[in-house]
């Protein structure tokens, strides 16, 4: 059933909705002015399964969880309607539920400036030499050094999604030359088939690209040695969209000057990876859009979006199953 038929706003006065909730610490979602409009279940990993078939509308709280993924295909009746409280919809997305009639939103909107706002202070810390700067006074080491102009140099950022075009205004703000890539070319927008000249040319290459079938592994070692010698790179898409060994082989040999990686493909890092100890690279644990009060945010725009499913207007934010994100840049 779609989420924009007249059967949508009869039956949202009744309807179910199920919280996938994060694991502890992280609070659960903020649904207080849902109260007496819907029956609010909760499930985790462990009870998904057996509760999906009760659920109209599933909230995907714990967006890093496996679960939806691996407790879709099972029996029974499906939510109608699927909201990830994430801008990625690669840890959710299985077959069967790319093939149903499923509606899936995401959170396209919450994170933009502040993933753009961390990418700049990346960028910045790179070409101030910052952590370098922080080691030595850790010595108590006076050591005078020349650091980097950002204003002019080049960036090519991948992904033309909303976060990526927050990151291109971010570095034009400081005086950075930008070039936006994304799956095809438009107004302003490079296509894929010019990502290897601009990567070429550019002192900082920055992911932000969804996680598909044609984006997995990405950015390899080939790409890794096109790069210019002093040009950095930085992911905060996903994980998996870098070959992790050829991006630790690249800073060893020094193909390239530094990265930061902010997502992984596996999570927590685990302690003996070689990514660690990688000579130049910043290793933050997922944090690029997480600033203080975003899970009030993402709870505040469910309970909009849910206005929208209980009026039987079409949903904002609706994911193409197929391609994996919302289109629309």
């Amino acid at each position: 059933m779609s989420d924009s038929t007249p059967d949508a706003a009869a039956d949202a006065a009744a309807a179910t909705v199920l919280v996938l909730d994060a694991p502890y610490p992280a609070p659960p979602p903020r649904l207080g002015s849902l109260t007496g409009r819907a029956r609010i279940l909760h499930a985790d990993a462990d009870t998904l399964a057996e509760q999906l078939p009760l659920a109209d509308v599933l909230l995907v709280w714990d967006f890093l969880s496996d679960a939806v993924r691996d407790a879709w295909p099972g029996e029974g009746p499906r939510p109608r309607w699927v909201h990830t409280a994430s801008a990625g919809v690669d840890r959710l997305m299985c077959p069967e539920l790319a093939a149903s009639d499923t509606v899936v939103t995401n959170a396209r909107g919450v994170f933009d400036q502040p993933i753009a706002e961390y990418v700049a202070a990346l960028v910045l810390a790179m070409a101030k030499d910052l952590p370098h700067t922080l080691r030595l006074q850790g010595e108590r080491t006076w050591r005078h050094r020349e650091s980097q102009r950002v204003a002019r140099t080049r960036a090519c950022v991948v992904g033309s999604g909303p976060i990526g075009h927050a990151i291109v205004r971010t570095l034009k703000a400081l005086g950075i030359i930008t070039a936006l890539v994304g799956r095809k070319a438009q107004h302003g927008v490079h296509g894929t088939e010019e990502l290897d000249r601009l990567m070429a040319r550019a002192d900082w290459v920055i992911c932000a690209a969804p996680l598909t079938d044609a984006t997995r592994g990405m950015f390899d070692g080939r790409r890794f040695g096109m790069m210019q010698p002093s040009a950095r790179f930085i992911n905060i898409g996903r994980g998996a969209l870098v070959v992790e060994d050829d991006l630790a082989a690249a800073l060893a040999n020094r193909w390239i000057a530094g990265a930061a990686l902010d997502v992984f493909e596996h999570e927590p890092l685990p302690a003996d990876s070689p990514l660690w100890t990688a000579p130049g690279l910043i290793v933050s644990p997922h944090m690029s859009g997480d600033t203080v009060g975003w899970r009030d945010e993402l709870g505040a725009q469910f309970v909009e979006l849910y206005e929208e499913w209980a009026a039987g207007r079409p949903l904002s934010n609706v994911v193409d199953k197929k391609r994996g994100y919302v289109p629309g840049h």
